[in-house]
């Protein structure tokens, strides 16, 4: 294994976009600690697939609606470096981990707001603000957003403003942080077949079918689509790409 590994911090790991992205960046030859809400058994599968793939791995709960828990959860990411990958600091940061709520702006109420708010852009903020201590110079920020924050789909409101709030974020990290070569970009998936929103992309063939229709390439996402671009930006090969917005859907709405 090479000298140095470098290590990646997914949160939302256990399934889903989170989990594709995980194993990619494990084949690219870093070494990954995911985060899980409550699905630790899910968590542990993707550690045991990672370290198949020869790299260390490891899974630690979080909630990211839950700022006031940030600081015990760093405590244990700094024992888990120590503990599991013998040091003291990782390299890259992938807020990954979300929820998505289908209202209407009339229908929207301040409880769904507050969660989205939460989840969706005080966590990925205040997470990465208490990441940068434990992180090397040289390393990245991977913010996932949406293509929903290019263009509108009714239903989305609150949940795309928190987008379009992560991405305008993102160049203010890349520009703040640059002087320790911390590299800020922004990975948006158009619609995606996964559980997320209950799975609607994949199990409605109506909605499906609708959003193929409207993508240049005549499909909807796959979680193989977007893990890859994550994974990319984890690399040495993307080391002069800083504060773009990378979308990632097939090209959608053109």
């Amino acid at each position: 294994m090479a000298v140095n590994t470098k290590i990646a911090l997914v949160t939302g790991g256990s399934r889903g976009l989170g989990k594709n992205m995980a194993i990619a960046i494990a084949k690219k030859g870093l070494d990954v600690i995911i985060t899980y809400n409550s699905q630790k058994d899910e968590a542990d599968a993707v550690v045991s697939e990672i370290e198949s793939l020869g790299q260390k791995a490891a899974s630690i709960q979080l909630n990211v609606g839950n700022s006031g828990t940030f600081d015990a959860f760093f405590e244990e990411v700094k024992a888990v470096l120590k503990n599991t990958f013998k040091t003291d600091k990782f390299d890259f940061i992938v807020n990954n981990a979300g929820i998505g709520i289908h209202n209407s702006f009339e229908g929207t109420t301040e409880e769904e707001f507050d969660l989205l708010t939460n989840i969706q852009f005080k966590g990925p903020f205040f997470l990465t603000q208490k990441a940068l201590s434990v992180m090397n110079d040289g390393g990245g920020i991977v913010n996932i957003s949406t293509g929903l924050a290019r263009f509108s789909t009714p239903g989305y409101v609150a949940y795309a403003s928190m987008k379009g709030a992560i991405e305008t974020l993102t160049k203010y990290q890349a520009k703040e942080l640059g002087a320790r070569g911390i590299k800020a970009n922004v990975v948006a998936p158009g619609a995606i077949e996964t559980d997320f929103g209950g799975g609607v992309v994949r199990d409605n063939e109506q909605l499906n079918k609708m959003l193929a229709s409207i993508t240049a390439l005549g499909r909807v996402g796959l979680p193989d689509d977007i893990g890859g671009v994550v994974a990319f930006l984890c690399t040495e090969d993307a080391r002069w790409v800083n504060a773009q917005r990378i979308e990632v859907s097939g090209g959608m709405n053109l």
